[in-house]
């Protein structure tokens, strides 16, 4: 599946999308520049940027929200938050304000929900985007998923994990005082 492919299925989405992201780290090339940003606390720098290379997702954000369609994201993640989710949290307020609701769930809540162990994007409830990792964190391809059991083992995960997450806009407020800027929510 390609880049274009994958993009075209929130185009082509009728009701919403589900993200469940188990990675502490994601190491994203397009990402060096912010993730640097981020590190040396250089806000202005790291504004900037966001503006520039984040705006085609959250204007397709802005698209699909604004046309009534939901976009959903749990993140289960490791307390005290790696600096990556940190990073994360701080740049979230963008993705709100483009319509996402993007909410977490800690590591040790997360152990006994028996959550599938694969990130993925779920679209309407009927097929899946799974999304496979190296070593190091890198994305290296992207499956289209659309066998009924497996679909529904996905669907029964996205409702679990969601129903124990915390909202972003809590979840940030816990954890602000990690970064000299804390992220708005």
């Amino acid at each position: 599946m390609t880049g274009d492919d994958f993009l075209a299925q929130f185009r082509q989405m009728r009701q919403g999308a589900f993200r469940l992201e188990l990675r502490d780290r994601y190491n994203v090339p397009g990402e060096k520049d912010r993730w640097d940003a981020f590190r040396a606390r250089d806000w202005p720098r790291l504004d900037k940027l966001n503006e520039v290379e984040r705006a085609a997702w959250l204007d397709l954000m802005r698209e699909v929200t604004s046309a009534g369609r939901r976009v959903e994201r749990v993140r289960v993640i490791t307390e005290p938050p790696s600096d990556y989710i940190q990073f994360e949290l701080y740049q979230n307020a963008g993705n709100a304000a483009a319509g996402e609701d993007i909410r977490y769930l800690p590591r040790g809540q997360a152990a006994g929900l028996d959550l599938p162990d694969v990130d993925y994007w779920l679209f309407d409830g009927s097929a899946a985007v799974v999304l496979r990792f190296d070593d190091d964190d890198m994305l290296t391809g992207m499956e289209l998923v659309d066998e009924p059991a497996t679909v529904a083992e996905l669907c029964a995960g996205r409702d679990t994990a969601w129903s124990h997450a915390v909202p972003y806009p809590e979840y940030a407020k816990k954890w602000a005082h990690l970064a000299e800027s804390p992220p708005s929510a």
